[in-house]
């Protein structure tokens, strides 16, 4: 059995914003911040950090979504040491649990991008991002690097700590204090930070490991983070030593035995290309999907990290030239092409600074630069005794339309997106297809996770006159490019069969006459398929028996002996301009888009009253103040006519 000696460990706890408060280490004092009252030192048996050549350890389960289960809470926590203050502790299941506001891999690693970007105004010229193998096992791990200006050991504290956040710039992205542990978590089980820098003219090299998998496997109760750190002002590189020098020793081990490097010359020569300054960030034992493969693929294009795409993966699901040409858009690409996120992850083009993708430059790509028919509208949000800047909002047709029925807005937050085509007009409605907008919403707040913003009436006000900006533009712009306003494709008369996809498939409802119709028997239409290859026949309900969304059910396809109702018609090919009575876009005598325009219009409205209601609230507390202090200068009056009504009697 291993002998039960003491090693020292950081403790990583919540920390407030004091600039001090950090982290600490046990024995002697080791690591102590300046502030540390509500730090405990940890022991750690040197069974856990006994550096013995073996192979890296990893996690029984390697799928993200399922690592936080069967983990065992011990029934009893470590003791304080004596002389030491006791703290609500951070069980290691919560970086995992954390973690989870990332839903999407993509939304992590901006995380981590946000981080570099932040770094300009500290001279940052690059951030990189990529793939490297692990020595050990030859297994993939993810790189980022930039040449910021580092950080010192308390720095890198900070930044291993729980909700701290010294980012106070309104230019720069970071606010909460989180995003480094939930980006690394979510993207792999471990992480390894090197950083450089120079403070005060003391120039520093500080190594830390934030590790799911040394929690899990050794037991701990309490998320502890080994640290060292060297100073390197002078030719002869020093261990910069707390407490005693086995203190410092001890740490390395421990980075020895859970990170990927298995000597301290592999250790060190990751500074090798920092530089002067700088930070590197090592995330390894990356996770699995369900189906046991990585979450990301770093062999489908070189130049690129990809999210595997099921809907590629499954023929079954690819329908028609239209699907494969909206797949080739950046709508679409975007969801599981790094390359393509990145390249409008930011609003502004960076002059000075550059995003690297396994070695190659990404280009910025701002999709307001080539839409067609382009307007600028100038939006003002409203909130009670705020005043905010007006915001521009760039809308107009993408170049492909009206190919690809692309919708929606890129919304940015202090130039970062947050919300890419986000689409805020009816589902099922082809009213707005091919319009598109960008705009930076300053004045409502992101999400955790930064891929969504607050529900906060200010959200509520901006998607209403999204909306009517969209439908406006459409109405007014949509012949020019080939849509007709009022237009709707009718789900219900698409034909498709699993030998023949509806890629190319036209239908023309032929004319019938209105005693045909209002029988209210099955309406006859002959679909035609393109390039002559066979055509049936189908019946369609009238229009009076269709429901909102499509063909009620219990109608079937006639027989192909049946013979159709104008039996002298030629088949024509598809026009997206069916009657209005047939399109099933009617509901009570009023199309949807009218139903549309008054529901915004009465939300607008509601909007209104909702403001003026607010505006009365206050000004009904104004009143009942001053008449409280009317009360009270009446009261003060009798007072003084009473004493004054005394003071005559007494004379």
């Amino acid at each position: 059995m291993a002998k039960r000696t003491v090693a020292d460990v950081v403790v990583v706890l919540s920390d407030s914003d004091d600039e001090h408060n950090g982290v600490v280490l046990r024995r002697g004092g080791a690591f102590r911040s300046r502030s540390a009252s509500l730090m405990e030192n940890r022991q750690v048996r040197s069974a856990i950090v006994d550096a013995t050549a073996t192979p890296r350890e990893t996690l029984e389960c390697r799928s993200f979504w399922k690592a936080g289960e069967n983990f065992v809470i011990p029934k009893a926590v470590t003791p304080t040491a004596p002389g030491m203050v006791e703290h609500a502790r951070v069980h290691p299941k919560f970086l995992h649990s954390n973690a989870t506001s990332h839903k999407w891999a993509f939304g992590a690693i901006a995380e981590l991008l946000d981080n570099a970007v932040d770094e300009i105004q500290n001279g940052a010229t690059f951030v990189k991002i990529d793939k490297v193998d692990i020595a050990k096992d030859n297994s993939p791990a993810l790189v980022f690097q930039d040449d910021g200006a580092g950080m010192d050991p308390d720095g890198i504290r900070k930044c291993m700590s729980l909700g701290y956040s010294s980012k106070k710039s309104n230019t720069t992205i970071g606010q909460y204090g989180n995003g480094f542990k939930t980006s690394t978590m979510r993207l792999g089980a471990d992480a390894i930070v090197f950083t450089r820098s120079t403070r005060g003219g003391k120039s520093t090299q500080s190594i830390g490991l934030l590790s799911y998998t040394f929690l899990r496997r050794t037991g701990q109760d309490d998320v502890i983070v080994p640290m060292i750190d060297i100073d390197i002002s002078s030719d002869l590189p020093q261990p910069i030593i707390y407490g005693t020098p086995e203190d410092w020793s001890t740490n390395l081990n421990i980075l020895l035995k859970w990170s990927p490097f298995s000597t301290e010359d592999e250790l060190l020569q990751q500074f090798e290309d920092i530089g002067t300054h700088g930070t590197k960030v090592m995330i390894y034992n990356l996770w699995l999907n369900d189906e046991g493969i990585y979450e990301l693929s770093f062999d489908e294009e070189d130049e690129d990290i990809r999210l595997r795409d099921q809907n590629a993966l499954d023929r079954k699901r690819v329908y028609g030239t239209v699907t494969l040409e909206l797949r080739s858009h950046i709508s679409y690409r975007f969801r599981h092409s790094l390359k393509a996120y990145i390249s409008m992850l930011y609003l502004k083009k960076f002059k000075n600074f550059k995003i690297m993708l396994r070695g190659i430059p990404v280009e910025q790509f701002n999709i307001a630069d080539e839409l067609r028919y382009p307007e600028t509208i100038m939006y003002k949000p409203h909130a009670a005794a705020v005043d905010y800047a007006a915001t521009e909002i760039k809308v107009g047709f993408v170049k492909e339309a009206p190919k690809l029925p692309v919708c929606g807005f890129n919304v940015y937050h202090k130039n970062r997106l947050i919300m890419p085509f986000w689409k805020v007009t009816l589902g099922g409605s082809c009213n707005g297809n091919g319009v598109v907008g960008v705009l930076e919403a300053n004045f409502i707040e992101p999400a955790h996770d930064k891929q969504d913003f607050e529900r906060s009436s200010l959200f509520q006000r901006l998607e209403a006159r999204l909306r009517r900006i969209i439908l406006d533009y459409w109405k007014s712009r949509s012949e020019a490019v080939g849509y007709h306003p009022h237009f709707r494709a009718p789900k219900s008369r698409r034909t498709a069969t699993p030998d023949q996809p509806p890629s190319d498939d036209t239908f023309n409802p032929s004319p019938l006459p209105s005693d045909k119709i209002s029988q209210g028997g099955p309406v006859i239409r002959e679909i035609s398929l393109s390039k002559g290859t066979s055509s049936r026949t189908v019946a369609l309900p009238p229009p009076h028996m269709r429901n909102f969304t499509g063909v009620r059910s219990n109608f079937q396809p006639v027989q192909p002996n049946h013979q159709p109702v104008q039996p002298n018609h030629q088949p024509l090919q598809l026009n997206p301009q069916p009657a209005a009575t047939e399109s099933g876009d009617n509901l009570g005598g009023k199309s949807a888009y009218k139903l549309s325009e008054e529901n915004i219009q009465l939300f607008m409205e509601c909007e209104e009253y909702a403001k003026k209601e607010t505006e009365m609230e206050q000004t009904v507390r104004n009143l009942e103040k001053e008449l409280e202090e009317a009360k009270s200068k009446c009261a003060l009056l009798a007072l003084l006519v009473n004493a004054k009504k005394m003071e005559i009697e007494q004379v």
